[in-house]
């Protein structure tokens, strides 16, 4: 809490990652070839490289995608920050974006694909089931239809229509792989801490 104001302290690392991806994005408009060649995430192979594990998730595809994300790390990412802290928020965040992009490029690999990706969504499904797990019973709103869902049946459905399309190959130019990725890496970040913590609680 605020000492002066009683009010919670503002989600400062939430708000750093949203400015990164709108910073991202105006990078796009400005250098869009050379911003996508070298920030995007490529199959293994000359256009390739180390940071692009990291670099592809400030990155996006159009303005709807961005805000389609930024909404989405803005909505979990603050109410998890107030909870985890600033620390945590950040190693989730990039815990699932390394996984997705590892998820991706091992089906690209396998798939033979030549399209490189973009976006934060990765990092975004970590931080929903985090989410969920934490408050599984807090409504989260569908937007199509718009009915409102507890949150673990919320990113359960997510994750099965995910896995389904990825899958099935249904919907073409989305990385749903990696989207399951960054569940991963959401669920193994959460079980190392909930691990650490019971070890602490028992002692040496």
């Amino acid at each position: 809490m605020n000492s002066a104001t009683g009010a919670p302290p503002q989600p400062f690392a939430t708000h750093t990652l949203v400015a990164l991806c709108v910073g991202g994005f105006l990078l796009q408009w400005l250098e869009p070839t050379r911003s996508l060649l070298w920030g995007a995430l490529w199959p293994l192979g000359d256009y390739f490289h180390v940071w692009q594990f990291v670099s592809y998730a400030f990155l996006h595809g159009n303005l709807s995608h961005l805000i389609f994300n930024l909404f989405g790390v803005l909505t979990f990412g603050a109410a998890l920050e107030q909870v985890l802290g600033a620390r945590r928020l950040v190693t989730l965040y990039f815990v699932s974006v390394l996984t997705a992009a590892a998820a991706q490029l091992t089906v690209a690999t396998a798939s033979g694909s030549i399209y490189p990706t973009v976006g934060a969504s990765g990092g975004l499904f970590g931080l929903m089931l985090v989410f969920a797990l934490l408050f599984p019973q807090r409504k989260l709103l569908l937007l199509f239809p718009p009915v409102p869902l507890p949150a673990w049946l919320f990113v359960s459905i997510y994750a099965l229509i995910e896995l389904t399309l990825g899958v099935t190959g249904t919907q073409s130019g989305v990385a749903h792989f990696a989207h399951l990725g960054g569940l991963l890496g959401g669920g193994l970040t959460w079980l190392i801490w909930r691990t650490q913590a019971a070890r602490r609680a028992t002692g040496p």
